[in-house]
């Protein structure tokens, strides 16, 4: 069946103002600022959200004002979603250093060569991949799709930023009441430890002695955090995904929490000296039960790659193909068609490999491991750029599997520097540096990918969809470490608050093989842990391990947002709503749920601002102060969140239909 040509929404033959010094301005200062959110909320979650509908709503929103064309809508929306797509191949891979022992905390000329390097190789790979996936292929592009959609209907005076920075406000408002460095009248949620008794077990020391023990066991149970950022998390990944997560922790923290405190014979004895049983319990999560789920979580990642292995081929097969037939934008008339030159393309990737040597020999210490590495680099950060911009196209950057991506290139380069005899905390270091270059352009092709498509359908002008992305990665790069340490510094990487999981099972990887650490025991029973998820084909493994990972009180509440999500379902089933209507209503609900996540998430990182600038100020220094003894936190007020939430994303959507 031949395919039908493609008409863009705006015409081939417009001239319409497109790349413009207002539309990248403003692109650049939303990827600082949603970036800057979405660092706060990986760190926190584990998760990350696409950025290309808030993005997409805030552009219409203030170029409106300015008498924005569609196209500098397009392009500030193209170079907002560089934020999200970068910090998000960041904080899975940066915070390793720290977990790993390499850097005190993060540095900042390192973590921005190490963003800038891979973001820019990223968008460099992209364009050799376009056409092919983009104009070739006959991929679905879901969520490029859902946002040219609302770009359209935005020319017709439906924006939704009413609903974007409402939301925004609430949850900015709610987390300066519930942060610890804010006013704090709201405590996020309540724990107890529950005593399930005590008990005599029998066990054997040799085939002919047994020996009686009295062992205590209980629970420790905590509410879901009131927190409007997760739930709207919860939310926008859907029922299905949030319970699966939700799964993960009731295994870990009611199951194999209770599990290891019970069969320690220590615990009565500790209990009777007054051993405070939170802690205790907590102390289990840390050291035991997070280590299993790493190694779940290794063989949940190759396993999601395995189940890829068709489109993984297929990226592969398309990449190497466009290398041998690359020719760039060279004699197209369409300017819809037309990207970057090819030739200048490959020329900048080869110049980019310098810096990149360097920056291994740095880490490393050894120029022919840094050689090597910088080859390893290129070729899987291309490999796998193909693969997450072929992934994007079918399942959406919010699914995309990068952490799995960079934890082949991790293993990879860590056997090849234990090969040629780089160990120690240098070749710990070497490798996570490989692992966040490859993590940053997978990241950015991912994104970029999308970012193109919702361009194809619109109408953009590729080159110039290209130029602003890789001006978006240059800008956003140099300021996102800000944050990431301000964040670091506040709520410090690694703790319930920031456990990071992704940077976790990095560093726990690259500490095992190169700097020969790692609770083998543990890890290893958790990869037969995976297995036999997988082999009862349970929904993602990987799911579950991060949900055993992660502090209760966060995937419960993003198991809340599932909730939510259910009973926006039901209500929309109900109603009978058409196709039409029920997109509608999902998008005023997406948007919402992206308002929320933004406006808590900026909130935090504000706060972490304020908490270092008062160090240094003694008049902010006493308002923090000032602020601390003002009021007392109270759990109750906590509870304020539910019912507003259930109405702001399960009511509100279907009124606002109603009213249309």
């Amino acid at each position: 069946m031949e395919k039908r040509p493609h008409t863009p929404y705006v015409p081939a033959s417009s001239n319409m103002a497109e790349l413009t010094v207002k539309a990248v301005l403003l692109g650049v200062v939303m990827a600082a600022v949603l970036g800057a959110a979405n660092a706060y909320l990986g760190m926190k979650a584990g998760l990350t959200v696409a950025a290309t509908f808030p993005a997409a709503v805030v552009a219409m929103a203030a170029l409106r004002g300015l008498k924005g064309t569609i196209l500098e809508e397009n392009i500030a929306r193209t170079t907002a979603s560089v934020g999200e797509a970068l910090v998000a191949g960041a904080i899975f891979t940066l915070p390793a250093f720290v977990i790993a022992g390499a850097w005190e905390n993060l540095h900042y000329l390192e973590s921005t060569a190490i963003m800038t390097i891979g973001g820019v190789l990223g968008v460099l790979f992209v364009i050799v991949l376009r056409r092919t996936l983009v104009v070739d292929a006959d991929l679905p592009f879901p969520e490029s799709v859902a946002a040219a959609e609302i770009v359209k209907a935005g020319q017709g005076g439906q924006t939704g930023a009413s609903l974007v920075f409402g939301a925004m406000g609430f949850a900015g408002l709610w987390e300066l009441f519930k942060n610890q460095y804010g006013v704090y009248l709201v405590q996020e949620s309540a724990h107890k430890f529950v005593n399930l008794g005590s008990s005599a077990i029998t066990f054997f020391t040799d085939r002919a002695k047994e020996t009686t023990l009295k062992y205590s066991g209980g629970l420790f149970l905590e509410t879901p955090a009131a927190s409007p950022a997760l739930m709207g998390v919860g939310f926008i990944v859907g029922t299905r995904v949030s319970a699966v997560l939700f799964a993960g922790a009731v295994l870990g923290w009611l199951l194999l929490v209770p599990l290891a405190m019970f069969l320690n014979p220590a615990l009565p004895a500790l209990l009777a000296e007054g051993q405070d049983s939170v802690d205790l319990a907590m102390a289990v999560w840390s050291k035991q039960i997070r280590p299993l789920a790493v190694g779940t979580m290794i063989v949940a990642a190759f396993y999601t790659l395995y189940n890829l292995r068709g489109p993984l081929v297929d990226g592969i097969r398309n990449a190497l193909k466009d290398i041998g037939a690359a020719k760039g934008g060279d004699g197209e008339t369409d300017r819809t068609e037309i990207d970057l030159n090819f030739k200048k393309v490959f020329l900048a990737i080869g110049l980019m490999a310098i810096p990149v040597f360097f920056l291994y020999r740095y880490f490393s210490e050894s120029t022919g491991g840094a050689l090597l590495l910088t080859v390893v680099m290129i070729i899987l950060g291309f490999l796998f750029a193909a693969v997450a911009g072929y992934l994007v196209g079918l399942i959406g950057s919010s699914n995309n599997p990068i952490s799995g991506l960079t934890l082949s290139a991790l293993l990879i380069s860590a056997v090849l520097m234990v090969m040629i005899g780089v160990t120690g905390i240098d070749g710990v270091a070497a490798v996570l540096g490989v692992a966040g270059i490859v993590c940053c352009a997978a990241g950015i092709a991912g994104d970029m990918m999308q970012d193109l498509k919702v361009g194809h359908i619109l109408g953009g002008t590729q080159w110039k969809m290209e130029i602003g992305e890789i001006i978006g990665v240059v800008v956003a790069a140099s300021v996102l470490a800000f944050p990431l340490a301000a964040l670091d510094r506040v709520y410090h990487i690694g703790s319930t608050e920031l456990p990071a999981p992704q940077a976790g099972l990095m560093a726990l990887m690259a500490q095992g093989i190169v700097g020969g650490q790692m609770a083998w025991p543990l890890v290893i029973v958790g990869m037969f842990f995976a297995l036999g998820l997988i082999l009862i084909k349970s929904p993602s493994p990987m799911l579950i391990a991060v949900g055993m990972y992660l502090p209760f009180e966060s995937t419960a509440a993003i198991f809340v947002g599932g909730v939510i999500r259910w009973i926006f379902d039901v209500r929309a089933k109900r109603q009978r709503l058409s196709e039409e209507q029920r997109v509608a209503a999902e998008n005023s609900g997406i948007l919402l749920s992206s308002g929320l996540i933004a406006g808590q998430a900026l909130m935090a990182v504000i706060i972490a601002f304020f908490v270092l600038g008062s160090e240094q100020s003694e008049w902010l220094k006493g308002l923090r102060a000032s602020l601390a003894n003002a009021v007392s936190p109270h759990f109750l007020w906590s509870l304020l969140v539910y019912p507003i939430l259930i109405y702001l994303l399960a009511w509100l959507p279907f009124k606002r239909l109603a009213r249309q």
